[in-house]
């Protein structure tokens, strides 16, 4: 299982220094859409000419417009685009065209979709590398969330799958055993008084 960074902050720069601390212990490098949209398509080409060796996730989060929100964010360095699952699936297609011409890849975000496990069957169909299965911050606080909801969804969709909203040192395990491609964590990692020591003891708990 891989380990995504989702860097939720708003500055170039601020990225970059999360970056440097956590890269030499995680796979994928995510610019959170907060930041996106406060520092622009820059941000994706300073994170990519830092890291060319990391996997640059840019959280688009796309509703519509999908080939050309996916292809400007792949020409500025990006190797994975997220389209959001309630978007339509011309909207979906179109960023998996994108992707195609530039070798790059579409996850497609789950959050807010009632029945996950089908949606995600058929944005896979479409043509997406995989799906997120996604509590964003705002459904974690509710009352009544549970993390192992979204491992349920991921096992039932039978397909390729993250995991994001509450991983951490104490639920990382059960990610893993869920059966997901790759764990997301942010605050986790981002929210620790040692960045890199936060990054290295998730990638720890990786077997």
């Amino acid at each position: 299982m891989k380990l995504q960074f989702a860097m939720d902050t708003l500055s170039t720069e601020a990225a970059l220094e999360l970056a440097a601390a956590a890269a030499p212990h995680v796979d994928i490098l995510e610019l959170g859409t907060p930041l996106i949209k406060s520092a622009g398509l820059s941000a994706i080409t300073a994170i990519k000419k830092a890291h060319p060796d990391k996997v640059v996730f840019a959280d688009l989060k796309t509703m519509d417009a999908g080939e050309l929100e996916a292809d400007i964010a792949f020409t500025a360095g990006a190797d994975l685009v997220t389209v959001l699952g309630s978007a339509g699936d011309s909207t979906i297609a179109g960023a998996v065209k994108a992707a195609k011409k530039h070798g790059k890849g579409v996850v497609v975000d789950l959050i807010g979709v009632s029945d996950k496990a089908q949606r995600a069957k058929e944005v896979v169909a479409l043509g997406a590398e995989f799906v997120e299965m996604h509590a964003g911050l705002d459904e974690q606080a509710e009352e009544g969330f549970t993390f192992a909801t979204l491992l349920e969804d991921g096992k039932a969709s039978g397909v390729p799958f993250s995991v994001a909203g509450g991983i951490n040192s104490s639920t990382i395990a059960s990610v893993q055993e869920s059966g997901a491609q790759v764990a997301v964590a942010g605050g986790a990692i981002y929210g620790a008084p040692d960045v890199g020591a936060a990054a290295a003891e998730l990638r720890a708990a990786i077997v």
